[in-house]
């Protein structure tokens, strides 16, 4: 008897059993396969229209006669062959799936919300007053023709044509609002840096190096290198000897312990020292992305900016980027939000990010009108007090005293200085922006001094805040020791503002003027009492060597071998 071939018809009529309820024929929810045999004369006849032909390759016959395999026996292994293609298929999904989650989601979140390449903040059309607003008509227009990466918000608009908007609560005099982006939550945006590989370019003002230096920037920026560029070096007073001034910064590195490739001196308005950040920059980024992290107003947007001019000439991308650069301006919380940028021809991106709002800053305690005083326009020239400017200044009072003991000096509205011990001839010399005029007088008289000309001769604070301005809470009591007269004694330098050098003996005077046999141990001390707003931070450091005098009395370290391997190398 020969056996007979076995033809598979799909019907749904009965379910599957329940471990192939997985499997999918054609179209039918519920199928099963029956087993009939035909003739061989029907396999050439063409299948009823009301059935469908399954083409399921069935396995070679494995006997004739009694060995044979029997109906039941090619159904199973049917079945079996199917199951296994479908498992395969299933693994094979997962995968897809899988992989498409780790690689694709990133891809499909940046590319799913626009952001404003000025700003960064996502690009919205609800609230006009907020960070990221475009008009609809605007909106929809740049939708249609897929130019939503080239969108300026309405806020930097206003930011290019010199408008003070800020956009972060709690700053700048603003309370904040449901409009307002709030400090923790910018330094939310770069908390994932700790988990990426990258190259961190970390920005100081040498104005402020104290108070822009971010000394826990680590618990931003993770282990991934750090190249310190210094800004705004071209503030610094003529005839400054920058070889002192990087030695110094590479001093005050290493007191933070902080691990850093290179120390770089840079202006981003005179393009001094960015061909070094940028030769650096290529050598280190080895195809990763470029962050520039620093405080808010430290000039980030400013030095992305001249990076970019500076790369356009060899690089067609950074050319092409220059179109669609960063808004720059004196609100702290410019940026709010990262934005890429195309600068790199070899793969990797540059990112400019949110500055990190410091509370201690003078910038966090004024109103936001009053932020263009506090950045010096042109360079620092230090104006300095000595017992004879105070002779000069109070001869008609016919007053009598020997040195500045007994007199304070208001520098603005924001800080006030009581000197309570010097000697004959000690001077003391203001370096900041010259919109803070200084104001100097007896200590008896400061107190109603301060209260009848706060917002008039002393500003900032002026306008509206002047109200609610709570005045100068913080005192901080200074005892400066010294031993060498030839030398100032250190730097006070007050967070957002600028800095004061404390000279024993004014460097115009010499020793024996002095008399320096007369300066017993016990008179080795200068005594200040220094005012600021409650946040406000007073650092007390290592004088900065600026002006010719500088390089005359700095004095390089002497290193060992191994601080000569460790010790970061500065650049100019």
């Amino acid at each position: 008897m020969i056996p007979k071939t076995l033809s598979l018809t799909s019907f749904s009529t009965f379910l599957l059993p329940h471990h192939f309820k997985t499997l999918k024929f054609c179209n039918s929810s519920r199928t099963i396969i029956i087993c009939k045999p035909i003739n061989s004369q029907s396999q050439q006849q063409n299948p009823p229209p009301t059935q469908t032909q399954l083409s399921v390759s069935a396995p070679e016959s494995q006997g004739t006669g009694a060995a044979a395999p029997t109906r039941g026996d090619i159904f199973l292994e049917r079945q079996q062959y199917l199951a296994a293609s479908a498992l395969v298929l299933e693994k094979k999904k997962k995968k897809k799936k899988k992989k498409e989650k780790i690689n694709g989601s990133l891809k499909s979140t940046s590319t799913s919300t626009y952001s404003c390449y000025g700003c960064g903040a996502p690009l919205q059309i609800s609230e006009s007053d907020a960070p990221g607003y475009v008009d609809l008509e605007t909106y929809e227009l740049k939708k249609k023709h897929r130019q939503l990466r080239t969108v300026l918000c309405g806020r930097c608009r206003l930011l290019s044509h010199g408008h003070m908007v800020t956009a972060v609560g709690g700053n700048g005099g603003y309370a904040g609002g449901k409009q307002f982006v709030t400090a923790e939550e910018l330094r939310e945006k770069l908390r994932h840096l700790r988990h990426e590989k990258a190259l961190i370019v970390k920005l100081v003002d040498i104005v402020d190096f104290n108070g822009s230096f971010l000394a826990h920037v680590r618990d931003l920026a993770g282990a991934n290198p750090i190249i310190l560029v210094v800004t705004k070096v071209d503030l610094l007073p003529k005839g400054t000897d920058f070889n002192c001034v990087g030695d110094w910064v590479v001093e005050a590195t290493m007191k933070k312990k902080l691990n850093v490739l290179s120390v770089h001196m840079t202006s981003s308005k005179s393009l001094v020292g960015l061909a070094g950040v940028i030769s650096e920059i290529q050598k280190e980024k080895k195809g990763r992305d470029v962050y520039i992290l620093g405080a808010a107003n430290v000039g980030k947007s400013a030095f992305i900016n001249a990076l970019l001019k500076m790369l356009s000439n060899k690089d067609p991308v950074a050319a092409m980027a220059r179109k669609y650069k960063p808004i720059q301006s004196a609100v702290p919380g410019t940026t709010v939000g990262p934005i890429p940028i195309n600068a790199f021809l070899g793969g990797g991106k540059l990112y400019d990010t949110p500055g990190v709002h410091l509370h201690h800053r003078q910038a966090a305690v004024i109103h936001s009108q009053d932020l263009p005083a506090l950045a010096p326009r042109s360079r620092l020239r230090g104006q300095s007090f000595t017992k004879q400017v105070v002779l000069d200044q109070w001869v008609s009072e016919k007053m009598e005293f020997n040195d500045l003991t007994g007199f304070s000096i208001f520098w603005g509205g924001l800080v006030r200085i009581d000197i309570l011990k010097v000697l004959p001839e000690t001077c003391l010399t203001f370096y900041g922006p010259k919109a803070l005029k200084l104001h100097i007088l007896p200590t008896n008289k400061a107190e109603q001094f301060y209260k009848k000309e706060v917002g008039v001769a002393l500003t900032p604070p002026s306008g509206e805040q002047v109200a609610t301005w709570t005045g100068l809470e913080t005192i901080r009591q200074l005892q400066i020791r010294f031993d060498d007269t030839q030398r100032p004694a250190c730097d006070v330098a007050i967070s957002g503002l600028g800095w004061i050098t404390v000279e024993p003996v004014g460097l115009g005077q010499t020793v024996k003027e002095v008399g320096s046999n007369l300066v017993e141990e016990k008179d080795m001390e200068i005594s200040l009492d220094v005012h600021v707003p409650k946040p406000v931070e007073i650092f007390v450091r290592a004088p900065l060597p600026v002006g010719k005098v500088g390089g005359e009395w700095y004095q390089y370290r002497d290193l060992t071998e191994k601080e000569e391997e460790t010790r970061p190398k500065w650049h100019f």
